[in-house]
């Protein structure tokens, strides 16, 4: 979520008035690093100091070793020619690699610095073997990083520097990629840029220098976004590029086919909007679940998870809507096959069977809580998940104690 916002709340909840208060308070429940020989298993409810259900605990890698303040965003890469498995978390102050090749060990290689200053937020995703970060610090730009590099560290842990560096645009709250189309999508941008904060439109023809090619921004300021090229139930529309956007109050319906001449199709209402955050659609694309980041604050909701029907996507419909068990944030939440990954914040990762969604049937299976302190309504824990390695191992970043690999229990 924006920074304005998101401090706002923590005054508004806390009663804090400073970021050291903040921070004061969060730091309070950052357990230390651990070690660990073998596989922590899910027994009894608890993997360790973690409860849990259905997931146990591979390794951590604390901030601390990641000589960091704060974690936020993740993203995974599988080496085609190596088949070795890397995760990107993104720092406070950059962006870490990370070899997962022996998961029970993996190995910090190094850290990319960030382009300007410090920022809570940063974001990274990767088109083919090039990772794209992001962030809300000033002036950052787009930095681009060739993750081929990390073949060949030889001495852990390196400071690395970006291959390239995408300067046309200031700070970005998120990047979006479709890898089919070869497109990135820097969102959340200076709301007084050619795009409204709304979304650039990038050619990654040549991955290192990326070509501005347009962009959409009469639907607003755009905070996170998925783009697909289309092939669901909507006849009229397979083949197309579709843009999701969450767009702080209201989620539109983009048809970005033509980069000169997007078309918005539908937006989608829904009651008791706190702030609109981000989505996926389930895997044959006739559904897009949603979060909303402040519901839970503003309305009291136990975490809420909002369902929509993308049969005709000139007209969306809202489908189900799913309550969690505690009153944690949602934040970002994955598809991968019949489960969702929901990175719930100070209630770890929720692990949600959509395999009868259509059914209007949604079921929590399984979950792991990297915030043992509390499940409370704040903005600690969990901040992303990544499900999608080959392997099954799930990565994590936590905003107060770092890098996390989980694996489901046998």
């Amino acid at each position: 979520m924006k920074k304005g916002v998101w401090y706002l709340t923590f005054i508004v909840i806390f009663g804090c008035s400073s970021d050291d208060q903040i921070l004061e308070e969060e730091e309070e429940s950052t357990p230390m690093e651990e070690n660990f020989d073998a596989i922590v298993p899910c027994e009894n409810g608890m993997a360790g100091i973690y409860p849990c259900s259905g997931y146990d605990l591979v390794a951590h890698i604390s901030l601390s070793t990641m000589s960091a303040e704060e974690g936020n965003d993740i993203w995974g890469w599988t080496d085609a020619e190596t088949g070795k498995e890397y995760a990107l978390m993104g720092l406070d102050n950059g962006t870490a690699f990370i070899d997962m090749s022996n998961a029970l060990n993996p190995i910090y290689l190094g850290k990319l610095s960030t382009a300007t200053t410090s920022s809570s937020w940063r974001d990274v995703k990767v088109y083919g073997d090039y990772a794209y970060i992001v962030s809300e610090a000033n002036d950052h730009g787009v930095q681009i990083f060739d993750l081929k590099r990390l073949r060949n560290v030889s001495n852990p842990t390196e400071n690395f520097s970006a291959d390239g560096h995408y300067t046309a645009l200031g700070n970005a709250h998120n990047i979006v990629i479709n890898e089919t189309s070869g497109f990135a999508y820097p969102v959340g941008t200076d709301r007084d840029d050619q795009f409204n904060g709304g979304v650039h439109f990038l050619n990654l023809e040549n991955p290192i220098v990326p070509t501005l090619v347009g962009g959409w921004g009469l639907n607003g300021y755009t905070h996170d976004a998925q783009v697909i090229t289309y092939n669901g139930p909507d006849a009229t529309y397979v083949g197309a590029e579709i843009f999701v956007g969450a767009n702080e109050d209201q989620v539109v319906v983009v048809d970005i086919s033509d980069k000169n001449t997007p078309i918005t199709l539908a937006t989608m209402p829904y009651s008791n909007i706190g702030y609109t955050h981000q989505g996926w659609f389930t895997d044959d694309h006739r559904y897009f679940i949603l979060g909303d980041e402040l519901d839970e604050v503003r309305q009291g909701f136990r975490t809420r998870t909002l369902i929509f029907d993308m049969e005709d996507l000139d007209n969306p419909i809202l489908h189900y809507t799913y309550s969690g068990p505690t009153n944690a944030i949602d934040h970002n939440g994955y598809v991968l096959a019949d489960e969702f990954f929901l990175a719930n914040y100070t209630a770890g990762v929720r692990v949600l069977d959509i395999s009868d969604i259509g059914g209007k049937s949604v079921e929590e299976k399984a979950f792991f809580d990297t915030y043992p302190a509390n499940n409370n309504t704040q903005f600690a824990g969990v901040w992303s998940v990544y499900p999608y390695f080959e392997s099954g191992k799930i990565i994590i970043s936590d905003i107060n104690s770092g890098f996390f690999i989980i694996q489901k229990s046998n």
